[in-house]
């Protein structure tokens, strides 16, 4: 059985709600607290499955996990720290590719470390090989069983030059994770800068490692021989914020998200007001509101930061249904980001998606067969719909045009939306939506 959202759409989203620490930074700190020996404390944690995964697996690996005095903190006490079987770490980790970050803390604090097969989201290969090819260059051995990968540091690991071939989020923070305590400097070339990046640096640099970030994505990292606990608030969460920013835009809404930072998000809020989109920024907060009028069509790409973000993507396309004339999109990112656009067809969307890069230049995928750019013909009015959620932020865009469809939409696989945003019902409720829920058979497509 599967929980099934009812939407009735057509309403204006208006109200206020929070957003806290960003899910791609809060995780990753928690996995930092194993290279501390005393222990840390993480505030603004959001109530996500995301964070239930991580604390399962850090508690799995003997560190104690409990929450603290304040809301959204958490007190991580890595002091028994020990080697979990692989079969615990797949069972609990499910699909999350968390436990490959794992491996550097481990390594050094046990000398090996044992993975599963590693899942995630279905908008592209996501490949761990950068994670593996990063551990052997520090001097691990890596080992793929049939039971899952073994890796073993039979000698402290050493500081290295490395280059990725595309600034990889995932591998940037392993090679943190791992170069922090490694014997020697670590030169990183071709780093990914995101703003949750820079949070986990700050986060490591109040552990006591030494890292400093170049203009030319030039990350070095001095390591060092004791790192201690830290205590962190964690960046909010820009892309819920912009999330249901868009969701204000498609809706014909004004909602204001608390706790949405104006740096984090520029690239985000110019794109925005050129759609059409307005907004306020005030201490608080950003109010985000359609104006009245008609939205514009626009041309954009995707990008490492800080170009226009992938997860920004998807909720953008919906509120450019919305919009008047022809928007293209190139997706240089994630090859296969365009699949949720079927259900958008099904409502009533014009989408076209093409192999060919619709953008400033050929991306790396313009070789390739995937179908990563998309031309949105609008304004077109959406009809409710059965839909099925296929990852996070193509399910939470789902969840966008439902609301701003006219008539019935039911939302199956609704669960997926839990590992990313924090009570969303209850944050739907405080906006006016009007839906509810059921328990249905599991549909496929």
């Amino acid at each position: 059985m599967s929980t099934v959202l009812t939407v009735d759409g057509g309403r204006p989203l208006t109200g206020s709600i929070q957003v806290r620490g960003a899910k791609n930074f809060v995780s990753k700190a928690m996995v930092a607290s194993l290279l501390g020996d005393t222990p840390s404390r993480l505030r603004n944690v959001p109530a996500i499955r995301d964070v239930s995964v991580v604390t399962g697996l850090l508690q799995l690996h003997g560190v104690d996990v409990s929450v603290g005095d304040e809301d959204g903190e958490l007190l991580l006490d890595p002091a028994n720290v020990e080697q979990a079987h692989v079969a615990d770490i797949d069972a609990h980790a499910g699909a999350s590719r968390i436990p490959v970050l794992f491996c550097g803390p481990l390594l050094h604090r046990l000398g090996e470390a044992h993975i599963p097969d590693l899942g995630g989201c279905r908008i592209g290969d996501r490949p761990i090989n950068y994670h593996l090819d990063v551990l052997r260059q520090f001097g691990a051995v890596v080992e793929k069983r049939t039971q899952g990968i073994w890796i073993s540091a039979p000698r402290p690991l050493r500081g290295t030059r490395l280059e990725l071939p595309y600034p990889s989020v995932g591998a940037t923070e392993q090679v943190l994770l791992t170069a922090v305590r490694a014997q020697g400097v670590t030169e990183l070339r071709n780093a990914a800068i995101e703003p949750e990046i820079a949070d986990l640096i700050a986060v490591l640099q109040k552990m006591g490692a030494v890292i400093s970030v170049g203009t030319d994505r030039v990350i070095r990292i001095e390591g060092v021989d004791r790192l201690t606990g830290y205590t962190h608030r964690a960046l909010p969460d820009r892309i819920e914020a912009a999330s249901w920013a868009c969701a204000a835009l498609a809706t014909g809404g004004d909602v204001h998200v608390v706790g949405a930072q104006q740096q984090p998000m520029l690239t985000f809020l110019n794109v925005f007001r050129k759609v059409g989109g307005a907004f306020d920024i005030d201490d608080d907060g950003i109010r985000f509101f359609h104006p009245g009028g008609r939205l514009n069509s626009i041309a954009l790409e995707t990008d490492v930061h800080p170009g226009f973000m992938t997860d920004w993507q998807q909720p953008l396309v919906v509120a450019l249904t919305q919009a008047s004339g022809l928007s293209i999109v190139h997706e240089t990112v994630y090859e296969n980001r365009f699949g949720f656009v079927e259900a958008l067809q099904r409502m009533g969307a014009t989408i076209q998606v093409y192999r060919e890069c619709l953008g400033s230049a050929p991306c790396r995928f313009g070789s390739q067969d995937f179908r990563h750019s998309a031309v949105i013909s609008g304004p077109t009015p959406l009809r409710g719909a059965d839909i099925v959620v296929p990852d996070l932020r193509g399910g939470f865009s789902h969840l966008i045009a439902a609301l701003a469809a006219e008539g019935t939409s039911r939302v199956h696989g609704i669960d997926i939306i839990d590992r990313g945003y924090e009570h969303f019902s209850a944050k739907l409720t405080a906006l006016g939506a009007d839906f509810s829920y059921e328990e249905a058979p599991v549909l496929t497509g």
